[in-house]
C-alpha cells in the first residue's frame, strides 16, 4: 500500500513540474502540437528500455486491446487537460480534472476491488484539498465556462480510464512494454488529430526543449503509476497522483512568487489529510 502511494505522491511531482512548465509556456504553440511532440519524445526515450524488458511474450490480444484503450484515453485526456488549462479559469477546471480519483475508484470496484469508508472518506478529502487550493487562483475564463467544465470532464474521464487500463494491462505482460505500446497508441491518436486538423507541427520548433523535459516527466510519471499495478492497493497510485494540480501551484509560489492565501494552504494540508485516511484504510 505505501509503494503504491509513494509511487503516486513521486508521479504527482513529476506531472506538477510538467503542467508548471505547460503554465510557462503555454500559448505560444498549439495544443496538439505540443501534445503531440511531447508524447513522441517520452516514447523515443522509453524505447530502448522497453524493448529489452521482459513481458512481451504475455502480450496477447486482450492485453494489446486494453493497453490500446490506455493509451488512446491518454491522449484524450491530456489533451482535455491543455484545452481545459487554455480556457480557465483554473479554479474552475482544476477541480473537476483532479476528482478524476473518484473514478478511479470506482474502475477498481468494477473490476471485483475493495473500497471501504476510510478510502471514499480519502478520495473526497484529496478532491476537496484540490478543490481549496485553486479556487484561490485568481485567472479568468479566456473562453465559456462550460467549454472549459466539457474539457475537464473529458480530462478526467480520460486519466482515470487511463490508469485504469494500463494497470489491468501489467496484470498479464510487463510494466515497460505496456507503457510504451500505450505510448505509440496515444502517440498515434495524437498525430490523427493533429492531420485531421491540420496542425501546425512547426510551431513548437522554440519550445521544443521545454517540450523535452515535459515528455520525459510525463512518461517517467505514467511509468510509475502503471508500475503500482503489481503492488497492494494499486488504485492509490493515481489517487495520490491527483495531487499534481496542487504541485503546480506550489511550484508557482515558488518559483513565479504567486500569492498563496489561507484557503489554499488549508487546502494543502486537507488533502495530505486525504493521503492518511489512505494509509488508515
Amino acid at each position: 500500500m505505501l509503494i503504491s502511494l509513494s509511487m503516486g505522491l513521486t508521479a504527482a511531482l513529476l506531472w506538477g513540474l510538467h503542467d508548471y512548465i505547460v503554465r510557462l509556456i503555454g500559448g505560444r504553440a498549439d495544443a496538439r502540437a505540443m501534445l503531440l511532440v511531447a508524447l513522441i519524445i517520452g516514447a523515443v526515450l522509453l524505447a530502448p528500455l522497453a524493448l529489452m524488458a521482459d513481458g512481451w511474450d504475455r502480450f496477447g490480444p486482450f492485453t494489446l486491446g486494453i493497453t490500446a484503450l490506455s493509451g488512446f484515453f491518454y491522449a484524450i485526456g491530456a489533451y482535455g487537460l491543455y484545452r481545459a488549462f487554455a480556457i480557465g479559469p483554473v479554479r474552475l477546471v482544476a477541480p473537476i480534472c483532479g476528482a478524476y480519483p473518484l473514478l478511479s475508484v470506482a474502475f477498481h470496484m468494477e473490476r471485483g476491488g475493495e473500497a471501504g469508508l476510510a478510502v471514499w472518506a480519502g478520495v473526497i478529502a484529496l478532491v476537496l484539498g484540490i478543490t481549496l487550493v485553486t479556487r484561490g487562483e485568481a485567472s479568468e475564463a479566456q473562453g465559456g465556462r462550460l467549454e472549459a467544465m466539457a474539457w475537464s470532464l473529458l480530462a478526467g474521464f480520460g486519466f482515470a480510464l487511463t490508469f485504469g487500463f494500463s494497470q489491468w494491462a501489467t496484470e498479464t505482460a510487463g510494466e515497460l512494454p505496456v507503457v510504451w505500446v500505450a505510448r505509440l497508441f496515444a502517440c498515434l491518436t495524437a498525430a490523427f488529430a493533429a492531420l485531421v486538423w491540420q496542425v501546425p507541427l512547426l510551431t513548437v520548433r522554440p519550445i521544443w526543449p521545454a517540450l523535452s523535459v515535459m515528455g520525459t516527466l510525463d512518461v517517467l510519471a505514467l511509468t510509475l503509476v502503471t508500475l503500482a499495478g503489481h503492488f497492494p492497493h494499486p488504485e492509490y497510485a493515481p489517487i495520490t497522483a491527483s495531487l499534481f494540480g496542487i504541485v503546480t501551484i506550489v511550484l508557482a509560489w515558488r518559483l513565479l512568487h504567486e500569492a498563496m492565501l489561507p484557503l489554499q494552504w488549508i487546502g494543502i494540508l486537507t488533502a495530505f489529510g486525504g493521503i492518511a485516511l489512505l494509509t488508515m484504510a
